[in-house]
């Protein structure tokens, strides 16, 4: 057991006082934030352990979502105990088999294990937006930003910054003013934080990681999960669930604009965050998805609603600056 996967100092007091004491408590996960997972044993009982340490984590939102997400249908956990002066959270375990493990043990499944998961998002696109914060144009240019905030100076790049800024400002207006509805952006939603689960779950499927939902366009979600950072999803799927979800949702014209700004928008966002777990946190592995990034950031780039922002990338991240120029620091 590595040090910081040791369970809190609270863990075995806030479990007795659940009604699990003298469980035993096995680590489970870390996470990109401060968050930790522990699997709990009891008997026939399991549970999961969520490590929320305040001031870094705020447990709330996730409990808030994770019942919105229950009261509408969805299969998100259940929430057995909580303290929220500890930042502990007792909750169902939906188990070990997620997409990403079951594609990699049955590839032949993944056009109908995606069409579950675009299923899923429809059927969440077509109820209001949960009381979340918008997402509105301070909280995409603060993500895009972490591009040039990070990235940039770790590569050896002195990027215009504020340029970089007016590139966003001219292309983001055509996501604020789609007519597009108002949905729940769960904004982490990907083949690592959707379960496969028994028991009548809708589509088979549990959720996760959502406790960052804001209320924005439905493509956010889409671009989440059909350009994954941490797997290759082959561009013929992506192409046949983005057709799949139109042919449900019936957006407006503008859509696939959208969601290109989006997913240039959550890539460039994601190679900012990766090389800050790199450079702030310790954690090198990231910097091996970084080429995946990437790529995908260059195929949204090549839309034509992107032209401001790509022309900026043209004039300020050559190409021997972007794909590999941190591989020399990724782990062996």
């Amino acid at each position: 057991m590595v040090t910081d996967m040791i369970p809190p100092a609270a863990a075995p007091a806030f479990l007795a006082d659940a009604g699990w004491g003298g469980a035993a408590i096995e680590p489970l996960a870390g996470d990109a934030s401060f968050r930790r997972y522990f699997r709990v044993f009891d008997g026939g009982r399991r549970a999961v352990l969520m490590d929320a340490p305040p001031p870094h984590e705020d447990p709330r939102p996730f409990i808030s979502i994770a019942e919105q997400l229950q009261a509408d249908g969805f299969a998100a956990p259940r929430i057995f105990a909580r303290d929220l002066a500890q930042g502990l959270v007792l909750i169902e375990d939906f188990g070990d088999l997620r997409i990403k493990e079951h594609l990699e043990a049955e590839p032949g499944a993944e056009l109908a294990t995606y069409r579950r998961a675009v299923d899923l998002l429809a059927d969440l696109h077509r109820l209001p937006a949960a009381d979340v914060p918008p997402y509105d144009r301070a909280v995409y240019q603060r993500e895009a930003g972490l591009l040039t905030e990070w990235y940039c100076p770790a590569a050896g790049i002195y990027a215009d910054a504020e340029a970089y800024v007016a590139a966003w400002d001219a292309v983001l207006p055509l996501v604020e003013r789609s007519s597009s509805p108002v949905v729940t952006v769960l904004r982490d939603y990907h083949a690592e934080n959707i379960m496969l689960i028994e028991g009548g779950a809708p589509h088979g499927l549990g959720l996760l990681d959502f406790q960052d939902a804001l209320a924005g366009h439905p493509a956010y979600d889409l671009v989440s999960l059909l350009q994954d950072a941490r797997r290759d999803v082959p561009v013929e799927v992506e192409a046949a669930m983005l057709a799949h979800y139109k042919a449900m949702a019936s957006p407006p014209a503008d859509f696939d604009a959208a969601y290109a700004v989006l997913g240039a928008q959550r890539n460039a966002k994601i190679i900012g965050i990766f090389t800050r777990l790199w450079k702030r946190d310790g954690k090198a592995r990231y910097l091996s998805f970084l080429p995946r990034m990437w790529g995908l950031l260059e195929r949204d780039l090549a839309h034509p609603a992107l032209a401001p922002v790509a022309e900026w990338f043209a004039a300020n991240i050559p190409v021997d600056k972007r794909h590999d120029a941190l591989a020399g620091f990724a782990p062996a």
